[in-house]
């Protein structure tokens, strides 16, 4: 039997033809879409349209040849295997030679993909949208394109064709990658822990930070001419830290906190904003700084909201920085305030020869005190009924808190004296007993805790922590994940016993395995915080003041 003709119709069936097609199998069709797959399929003998229909779907064609032709995104369609049989200028332009007929990633060129799914093709292919990445070395103008493929499923639920999206996204790879090294060249900037501040004095502090001031502004800002002033806050002078490539007037000019007749570094730092000076021929406000400077950018060093100095960067060339060199260098200065704060040069002056015997005094009679209380507080929880000799131990007890008070005493007097300005102290008045086995740990909270206007007691066993905390009151206890004489959480539930009102207790810890789950345990108990070593500042003070507030949130 002859095979009757197959005609796909667009529209109504109308015109001369009616009556040949009665004899044909005639296969409507509703939208161009379904049209291309019917003919992709093959056995089609004639398509018939009539003129308004053809009309419309040939315009709608049009627009849409002009939209994606016009699109900055590359589109390309693929067969289900993953080869390009069309694509828009945008991709061609990506490609190094014509992408049709070649898999999608060999016409990007790509040799290295970034993503989860080892075959992302494949995955489309099953009916999943896929995201990933491509890397191309061979292409330093575009090296990194994200690639999304969406799979086009046919009436029957086949993935007919793919549908291939890609966005050349080298300019976020490469911001992100400035952000990450302006973050760890700020960790690096005082990259030091307690101890090794407190053996530096403020000399070797200063040049410290000037040397990696110098390498990371001109290595990842590339900025050459950059000066660097603090802000007294006694005087509102901005007093030079760093200069490179200033002329020598502007070295040694005086420049004050005032939005007038103090130039643009003036002008920052009393309004805490940001300034660009596109030309310097024609600012009121700009004051010479390098010789033929055309522009420059001065931003605020803020720390806690505060302006503490100001970070001025020059250019001989007009209108030379934008937008975007303002953001990488207001997140850096922020990096840079951290660091001053850090290394205690904020309120930067020398102290007197004494003061800072006194200083190393205090230092060195810190942990031999500790270890007089931790063993008359064991001996005292011995005793029993024996009161006088109980009597003699809480009088050893309290004469070797009065050795550290009258040390610390004499320190406090003689930096009065040198006119040394006290820095922030939001411990003020907290008594923090720290249990970890570690000496030079204990060395390092005596001196940040010292600083932060707490008084430390330290011990290296868990037993001789239980014994000082139920001889005296503390306002919180740092406690290390695993003391040698105790397991960490028994070590937990037996210093929360000690007293009537224990303290808050926090566990400390190096990066690593919580073998016996002291950690989680003592979540469980009622733990809030975990402090890793070495500390950081704000968490150690979040930690002892969120303990020590009263119920109502306020201290």
């Amino acid at each position: 039997m002859e095979r009757r003709p197959r005609i796909l119709v667009l529209g109504p069936a109308q015109g001369p033809l009616t009556g040949w097609m009665a004899a044909a199998e005639v296969v409507p069709v509703s939208d161009p879409a379904d049209a291309t797959q019917k003919l992709a399929a093959g056995g089609v003998d004639l398509v018939l349209a009539d003129p308004p229909t053809l009309r419309r779907w040939l315009d709608g064609l049009r627009r849409d040849d002009v939209v994606l032709d016009h699109l900055d995104k590359g589109v390309a369609v693929l067969d289900p295997a993953g080869t390009v049989t069309w694509a828009n200028p945008a991709l061609r332009g990506l490609c190094p030679e014509d992408p049709v007929g070649r898999p999608l990633n060999a016409a990007l060129g790509a040799q290295t993909l970034a993503s989860d799914d080892p075959d992302p093709i494949a995955t489309a292919r099953l009916g999943e949208p896929v995201t990933f990445r491509l890397h191309r070395p061979a292409s330093p103008d575009h090296p990194y394109i994200d690639v999304t493929v969406r799979p086009v499923v046919a009436p029957d639920g086949a993935v007919a064709q793919l549908v291939a999206l890609a966005r050349n996204v080298t300019a976020e790879v490469e911001q992100q990658k400035k952000l990450d090294a302006l973050h760890q060249a700020g960790r690096d900037l005082a990259g030091l822990d307690p101890e090794q501040l407190a053996d530096m004095n403020l000399p070797t502090r200063v040049e410290l930070l000037k040397q990696n001031l110098r390498r990371y502004i001109r290595d990842l800002l590339n900025y050459d001419i950059i000066e660097v002033r603090l802000l007294d806050r006694r005087t509102g002078e901005l007093k030079p830290l760093l200069e490179d490539g200033m002329s020598p007037e502007a070295s040694r000019r005086k420049l004050y906190a005032r939005p007038e007749g103090n130039g643009v570094t003036g002008y920052v730092a009393a309004t805490g904003e940001s300034y660009l000076c596109r030309d310097t021929a024609s600012d009121p406000l700009y004051i010479e700084g390098s010789l033929g400077a055309r522009s420059s950018m001065t931003v605020p060093l803020k720390y806690h909201d505060e302006v503490i100095g100001t970070l001025n960067v020059e250019s001989p060339r007009p209108n030379s920085f934008g937008p975007e060199d303002l953001q990488f260098t207001e997140l850096f200065s922020r990096e840079i305030a951290a660091a001053l704060h850090t290394l205690d040069l904020l309120t930067a002056q020398q102290v007197c020869t004494a003061a800072q015997s006194i200083d190393a005094i205090s230092k060195q009679i810190a942990l031999p005190v500790d270890d007089v209380l931790g063993s008359a507080a064991v001996l005292l929880a011995k005793l029993g009924s024996d009161e006088e000799s109980a009597e003699h131990l809480r009088r050893i007890l309290a004469g070797a808190r009065a050795v550290k008070e009258s040390v610390k005493k004499v320190a406090r007097d003689m930096a009065a004296e040198a006119d040394e300005p006290a820095g922030p102290t939001p411990l003020a008045g907290k008594r923090v007993l720290v249990v970890d086995p570690d000496e030079r740990i204990r060395k390092s909270a005596h001196l940040l805790l010292g600083r932060l206007g707490a008084e430390a007691e330290t011990t290296g066993t868990a037993s001789e922590g239980v014994a000082m905390l139920a001889d005296a009151p503390f306002d919180a206890v740092l406690l290390d994940i695993k003391p040698p004489d105790m397991g960490g959480y028994e070590a937990f539930r037996r210093l929360r016993e000690a007293r009537d009102r224990p303290p808050p207790i926090t566990m400390t810890a190096v990066f690593g395995y919580d073998s016996g789950h002291a950690i989680v345990k003592a979540r469980q108990d009622g733990m809030k915080h975990v402090l890793f070593k070495p500390f950081r500042q704000d968490q150690l003070v979040n930690a002892v003041l969120d303990g020590a507030a009263p119920a109502n949130g306020k201290l």
